[in-house]
């Protein structure tokens, strides 16, 4: 499977490119960045550690060079300031965005490719691709909040002292201020988190708020999110590649799941070959189901005031 990764020369496409190559699923990594020389280094750089990885190739290109890509993956935008909202960037990255969009498309894409959007603001971008592709809306996804549950999923086994890979826990709806921590699904290998005794309301409440919020902390800190952005894109990646039928918290275009409809939010999501194969409507609680409505709104009335609705 060949995956060409547009903004490859910046921290969270060069990421993506590490967590991809390591994880040794696809063959083919073809990275483009508008700074050639960032792009070349990170692909010279990945390609030196070649004989301790799987055998893939690894180079830089162009557009016409990736046509046949089986996934286009977008990180490629400017940065979000430490006191800005993901919803901020819209006027700042759309302009970006529409370019690189026609980019694909008129170097003629194959008709099943994936379009894998992770620039920021993820559900709006995401929006914005269903509409200027000529793409069935299955085949366009976002990273959505699967950051954030991986976020709050590790959040919660640190403050718990539990293993970090048994605990589960979803963060669905916008990948912004209105995202909603599940509770009711959150798991330790397999049995609810609601059993441990430590986990209490104000523990809670204190984790989902951190979780909400982690992102501007990196920023402040490092100056954006990358390696664990990088781990979460090779898992949707991988999911297509081996057509594994994973269900994760990516973004799409709603087609009714918890009455919620043509709005691009994260939802529990089967994923595989053809992009997203159904959403599926998991019982929540009903603060959990409303929250996520309220998300909904929230993101329906910023493309009202971007002409998008």
């Amino acid at each position: 499977m060949k995956v060409t990764i547009i903004g490859g020369g910046g921290r969270v496409g060069a990421c993506a490119a590490f967590a991809l190559q390591c994880g040794g699923i696809v063959s083919e990594i073809q990275i483009l960045d508008a700074n050639q020389d960032a792009a070349e280094g990170e692909a010279l750089d990945l390609l030196h550690g070649a004989a301790m990885c799987a055998d893939q190739r690894i180079y830089t290109g162009d557009y016409a060079r990736g046509k046949d890509s089986d996934i286009f993956v977008i990180t490629a935008g400017l940065r979000r300031k430490p006191d800005e909202s993901r919803l901020d960037l819209i006027n700042r990255n759309m302009a970006l965005f529409n370019q690189i969009l026609d980019s694909i498309a008129s170097a003629g894409m194959k008709r099943e490719a994936i379009v894998f959007v992770v620039s920021n603001p993820v559900d709006v971008l995401t929006q914005a691709a269903v509409r200027r592709l000529d793409l069935p809306w299955r085949q366009v996804i976002g990273l959505g909040t699967m950051l954030d549950t991986s976020r709050f999923s590790s959040m919660i086994a640190a403050a718990l002292q539990l293993a970090p890979a048994q605990v589960k826990a979803l963060m669905l709806g916008e990948h912004g201020d209105s995202m909603v921590p599940i509770w009711s699904s959150a798991s330790v290998n397999g049995l609810p988190l609601s059993g441990v005794k430590a986990l209490n309301p104000g523990l809670m409440m204190q984790l989902a708020e951190r979780a909400r919020t982690s992102g501007a902390e990196v920023i402040k800190k490092k100056g954006g999110a990358g390696w664990a952005v990088g781990v979460a894109m090779r898992e949707v990646i991988h999911a297509i590649a081996l057509n594994s039928r994973t269900l994760l918290p990516v973004s799409s275009l709603q087609q009714g799941a918890y009455g919620i409809r043509n709005v691009c939010l994260s939802v529990p999501t089967v994923i595989g070959r053809n992009g997203v194969l159904s959403h599926e409507e998991i019982e929540l609680w009903p603060k959990e189901k409303t929250g996520l409505q309220n998300s909904a709104r929230a993101l329906q009335d910023m493309l009202g005031k971007i002409g998008m609705n």
